[in-house]
């Protein structure tokens, strides 16, 4: 029998993330046990996060903010203890990964963080890429299922210090939105055609994964969710508070565009949709809301 088939991982919360993860374990022969705050039509779905972790001695954690993780632990930790491994995958302060993690080490389970990037594409493709706070024995033991949704594994220390750098990385993404957003609003001013921006940017410096995977969204003002505006704007105040009063005008700028892009009702859409307010005034296309977890 292979080590997938009987191998058994739980997945609590089936956003756009997490339940693309839990297809692509079923595909590689897992067996995979789910959960989800309001109950969705997938296999194996069991009525609480205890329940799962009497199935599964692997629990991948895939809620979205800060309360969404404190409420899953404190309904998972009375079904953990010693054997099982609880990997956290939300983008938090690194506060609250401790916090939830040592609710976890409490019962005697063994925990890492997980925070991950890649959205949708990455997810449906086994193609995310998770950054590891924790330790190398728990890694081990946890490497196979993080593989089976990844291409990369990169350690970067203890718990919570993982959380640092995604937010960190964040940053740079919704900074590279907003400056895709200004640079077709800067080509369209000038009476040219921002459809040819792409073609600019083939062979320049400043081509990036960001910016091939956002700028046709932008150009087309069609922004369906890969990463809500409401998640990303929920990181930037993460990125805020961790700054410690350092002056960081590109952040407080780029939070700006986000919270108010929430205000006007983008928050269900790719958070690519920050360059809306940049483009001349159309009928956006209604995005369908699907729960996000992380970029």
């Amino acid at each position: 029998m292979l080590w997938t088939q009987r191998h058994a991982v739980g997945v609590l919360g089936l956003g756009i993330i997490g339940s693309r993860v839990a297809a692509v374990l079923r595909a590689k022969g897992f067996r995979v046990y789910v959960w989800n705050r309001s109950p969705k039509p997938e296999p194996n779905f069991l009525g609480s996060p205890a329940e799962v972790a009497g199935a599964a001695r692997t629990i991948q954690v895939f809620v979205s903010d800060e309360a969404a993780l404190d409420a899953t632990i404190k309904l998972l930790t009375p079904g953990i203890g010693r054997g099982h491994t609880v990997l956290l995958h939300p983008t938090v302060d690194p506060a609250t990964v401790r916090r939830a993690a040592s609710a976890i080490q409490a019962t005697g389970a063994a925990v890492l963080e997980a925070p991950f990037t890649g959205s949708r594409i990455a997810a449906e493709n086994a193609q995310l890429v998770y950054y590891i706070g924790g330790d190398t024995e728990t890694l081990d033991r946890a490497r196979p299922i993080l593989e089976a949704s990844s291409k990369s594994i990169v350690e970067l220390g203890g718990l919570g210090d993982a959380a640092v750098f995604k937010i960190a990385t964040n940053l740079i993404t919704a900074s590279t939105v907003q400056a895709l957003g200004e640079a077709v609003a800067l080509v369209r001013a000038a009476g040219l055609d921002p459809s040819l921006l792409p073609s600019a940017l083939a062979q320049n410096a400043a081509r990036s994964g960001a910016v091939d995977l956002k700028l046709p969204a932008i150009l087309a003002n069609d922004f369906p969710p890969h990463f809500s505006l409401r998640n990303m704007a929920k990181d930037m105040r993460l990125a805020e508070a961790l700054a410690s009063g350092a002056d960081l005008p590109l952040l407080r700028a780029v939070r700006a565009g986000l919270d108010a892009g929430v205000a006007d009702g983008w928050g269900e859409e790719d958070f690519s949709v920050l360059a809306r307010r940049l483009a001349p005034k159309t009928d956006p296309k209604p995005a369908a809301s699907e729960d996000s977890a992380s970029a």
